[in-house]
């Protein structure tokens, strides 16, 4: 709770902040206390935010002890650092449209004011307008009875190219789908949530298109949203081409239209509200609120209410995180629609973490383990990252792992079709720790498992991963009907040649499939399979979840590998999602969980699982990794958390440290005791 009104500070002098200090002049709320410059000594910042004092630089805006909250307004691809470093710094932020260049930076962000306890809203200012609000309640009452279709346009003309303006600079992520395609399309999600009852709607099918101009960014595009339910939503931008920008809605009674809604009409000082209401067989209704305060003073207050109420975001109809994410998601959706990938997400120019410092490589919340074949030790956990298909957006997750002391990374010849690999080798490549980190390659997936694709694979995955060797090798799947002792001679080949220069083994192969590989090594002078990654859980897996899969989590499984104290590289380690709310008895819509995981002796387990939880101040799904962590064989659980939350969360499953009475008591509830 913070009393008194907010003492905001400015980052970035501009035109938007000079309209964002008369919003700050003229509301309730909020006092304008300083202004961060690279340029403190430019001729008329006094002038352009008078009382406000002049400091040198954003660091010393975020060290000022007078500032309560930051006004972030300088153009986008700065957002995300400036935003984590001021959440860091304490402050809380509102942050100029976009929120930033993805969906995958804005989490960043949220990330970071999370963990702060600081707020974070998005500057999208028209949404905090009455005139938002009234249009919303027309909707909702059925003034054009059910709401078929949207149109909505914010385009205008530059002058004409200006390869020096932000608007065209491609490394400043110019052009309208980022600058102004926000607008209609956070808008369209709110009709649509208006129709159904909801604060916003997300679209099950966006389709894009645009003109990428000679600086490789779009100067007008257009994109087609469709809704659960049948809305559909026409969209356009530009910034070399005026549109008409107004906004329409069809329903079945009737059709409402607002000019320049993002204005309310006006402009950047004052914007009057007008909404023009069409119903069939009736006269147009005209509704004006005639307002005369300040357009920015709004979302000021908005935003200096809740940060007084310590609400982390803003209440509706303000952008909320969830809000602000699902629009950057359509906007990411139509940019790689059409191809456009700025120059500075790429690897050449995204050299640092997303907060803009190096990579740190101290970190110790995973601790590391030495295991024995593999010349260098490896982090408990091992990271998956199948989800991401761009450098930008997987790059924040695989420098906070790195950060938090993981090292040991998790790939497969057919993940993303490569891309996997391909993203890894770029960032290994691009941070320069190939040496402190451990690749974890698989290749020869059915229907290509034959000891001959193993080269064949092996080759391709290093040239995408950018090294000569990678550090354990699995074959994805097995095939019986090839005799083990190929599959044992093709890969001891790999390893003489020292293009794996640590263990290999098999994913997904039963146990006598190993003994016989083991066996044939050993009579016939081969390096010995030395890893398997079987799925391994607290809950055991009932069936495969795709064809070929192997469990390991059988009693007879956990006595093979005790007995031979062979590591496993456990996926599914956490039964995807069994130990979270989305299972239950009476949970039944999740056909995988169902088929997989559900039995008596798992949902026993699950209810260990709880219970232990309970006491420890955890959660279930903490505690079934523990289980993974702590059986009496090298057991390695690989994770695969989407988000920098995702991570964070699993990696308090660390502060459990289960005994053996313990691990006996979840499996099977034994007897044991814990304080």
């Amino acid at each position: 709770m913070t009393s008194g009104k907010i003492r905001w500070g400015i980052l970035g002098p501009g035109s938007i902040a000079k309209s964002f200090a008369g919003g700050v002049k003229g509301s309730r709320t909020g006092t304008l206390e300083a202004l961060g410059a690279r340029n403190p000594a430019k001729p008329g910042l006094a002038q352009a935010f008078p009382g406000a004092r002049i400091l040198d630089g954003y660091d010393a805006l975020l060290a000022d002890s007078q500032v309560d909250a930051v006004y972030i307004s300088i153009p986008h691809p700065g957002h995300a650092e400036w935003a984590i470093k001021a959440a860091e710094a304490g402050k809380h932020v509102l942050c100029e449209k976009p929120l930033a260049l993805t969906a995958f930076e804005a989490d960043a962000m949220m990330h970071a004011a999370r963990k702060a306890g600081t707020f974070l809203g998005e500057a999208f200012m028209y949404r905090l307008h009455p005139q938002t609000r009234q249009l919303v309640e027309l909707i909702k009452s059925g003034a054009i009875g059910e709401v078929r279709m949207i149109k909505s346009s914010f385009g205008f003309a530059m002058p004409g190219f200006m390869p020096e303006h932000r608007l065209y600079a491609n490394d400043l992520a110019g052009g309208g789908i980022l600058d102004v395609g926000g607008y209609p399309v956070s808008m369209a999600r709110l009709i649509a949530g208006a129709a159904i009852g909801q604060p916003f709607a997300e679209p099950d099918k966006v389709v894009g298109t645009a003109h990428l101009g000679q600086s490789g960014v779009d100067e007008w595009a257009s994109a087609l949203l469709h809704f659960p339910g049948g809305i559909v939503a026409e969209i356009s931008c530009s910034i070399s081409l005026d549109q008409d920008n107004v906004l329409r809605i069809f329903g079945t009674k009737g059709r409402i239209e607002v000019p320049d809604f993002w204005f309310a009409g006006g402009n950047r000082d004052v914007g009057p509200g007008r909404i023009e209401v069409n119903r069939s067989g009736a006269a147009r209704e005209v509704i004006s609120l005639n307002e005369t305060r300040h357009l920015y003073s709004f979302e000021v207050d908005a935003a200096g209410e809740a940060i007084q109420a310590g609400r982390q975001e803003f209440a509706w109809p303000g952008m909320s995180w969830a809000d602000s994410l699902g629009t950057l998601r359509v906007l990411d959706r139509w940019r790689q629609a059409v191809g456009l990938e700025y120059e500075i997400e790429k690897p050449a120019k995204r050299v640092n973490t997303l907060s803009g410092r190096p990579l740190r490589a101290d970190g110790t919340a995973i601790g590391k383990r030495v295991l024995p074949g593999l010349p260098k030790p490896v982090s408990l956990l091992a990271l998956g990252f199948e989800d991401f298909r761009t450098f930008s957006s997987g790059s924040i997750l695989l420098d906070a792992f790195f950060e938090v002391g993981g090292n040991l990374f998790d790939t497969g010849y057919v993940y993303g079709a490569g891309y996997t690999e391909t993203l890894l080798g770029q960032w290994l490549t691009n941070r320069g720790v190939r040496e402190q980190s451990v690749i974890i390659a698989k290749g020869a997936h059915s229907p290509l498992c034959y000891p001959d694709v193993i080269a064949r694979q092996l080759a391709q995955s290093l040239d995408r991963l950018q090294t000569d060797h990678v550090d354990i090798y699995f074959m994805h799947r097995d095939n019986p009907d090839v005799p083990v002792g190929e599959f044992v001679d093709a890969m001891d080949a790999e390893a003489r040649a020292g293009r794996i220069r640590g263990l290999f083994g098999g994913s997904n192969w039963t146990m006598e499939r190993m003994d016989e590989a083991i066996a044939y090594a050993e009579k016939n002078g081969r390096q010995k399979p030395g890893a398997l990654s079987n799925n391994f859980s607290l809950a055991e897996m009932l069936e495969p979840i795709w064809a070929g899969c192997v469990t390991s989590s059988t009693d007879a499984w956990k006595a093979w590998l005790a007995a031979r104290q062979m590591p496993n590289f456990a996926w599914s380690s956490q039964g995807r999602g069994f130990f979270t709310d989305r299972a239950g008895h009476d949970r039944t819509d999740n056909e995988e969980l169902v088929r997989v995981w559900y039995s008596e002796r798992n949902f026993a387990r699950r209810d260990r699982a709880i219970e232990l939880a309970r006491k420890l101040g955890k959660s279930p799904i903490h505690v079934a990794l523990a289980y993974v962590l702590a059986q009496p064989f090298p057991s390695v659980p690989l994770i695969g958390p989407r988000t920098l939350d995702e991570l964070e969360d699993s990696l308090k499953a660390l502060d459990i440290k289960l005994t053996p009475e313990d691990v006996a008591w979840l499996d099977e509830g034994a007897e044991r005791r814990r304080g």
